[in-house]
């Protein structure tokens, strides 16, 4: 069980078949939920919010590569199967194609990785705002994610696009309100 970064992989990472989609259907399912976990844990250990897929399969230098690569094995897996555990991941609400990728059906190269989703990190950022006070208040999507004010928070240093997809969902249910520009954006919460 090799380590990334402190990261420890199950064992299945270490094991050939793991890289090669199996033909058998209840082994696929199980063989995909195992690589869904793994990039889920992979993703939250080191902060990953968004993947180039074609960065995390090919490029040495990407913090994704050794999850889909095992060069002590000398396995990776393709990028195709890549793309079919994100779309497996999708039905879950746990991945989603980035931008217009969105609208290739999986045909694009960048996804959002969801080890908490939109809603859930709209949970912590309302958790956050009842515990410090914070209702009431005006402050901008970069204090929210770098300032002084949030560190330590388990939002602080989260990518701004997922945050605005948080506060989105707090929108919707009238416990905040967006203004300004996409520049600096701002949120009342309430």
């Amino acid at each position: 069980m090799a380590t990334s970064e402190g990261f420890q992989f199950p064992k299945e990472h270490s094991f050939p078949p793991f890289y090669t989609p199996q033909i058998n259907l209840s082994t696929r399912h199980a063989q995909l939920t195992k690589w869904s976990s793994l990039i889920l844990s992979y993703c939250r250990h080191h902060s990953i919010y968004r993947l180039s897929l074609s960065d995390a399969t090919n490029s040495p230098s990407s913090p994704a590569y050794p999850l889909f690569n095992n060069e002590a094995i000398n396995r990776r897996l393709s990028p195709s199967y890549v793309k079919e555990i994100v779309n497996f991941m999708k039905k879950d609400g746990r991945a989603e194609w980035y931008g217009s990728d969105k609208n290739e059906g999986g045909g694009g190269d960048v996804v959002w990785i969801y080890w908490r989703t939109p809603e859930e990190w709209a949970g912590v950022v309302e958790g956050w705002v009842e515990e410090t006070g914070n209702k009431g208040q005006v402050m901008t999507v970069y204090e929210l994610t770098e300032g002084e004010t949030t560190r330590g928070s388990e939002f602080w240093g989260l990518d701004q696009e997922l945050l605005i997809k948080a506060i989105q969902v707090l929108a919707k249910k009238g416990r905040a309100q967006t203004m300004g520009g996409e520049e600096n954006l701002g949120v009342k919460f309430f």
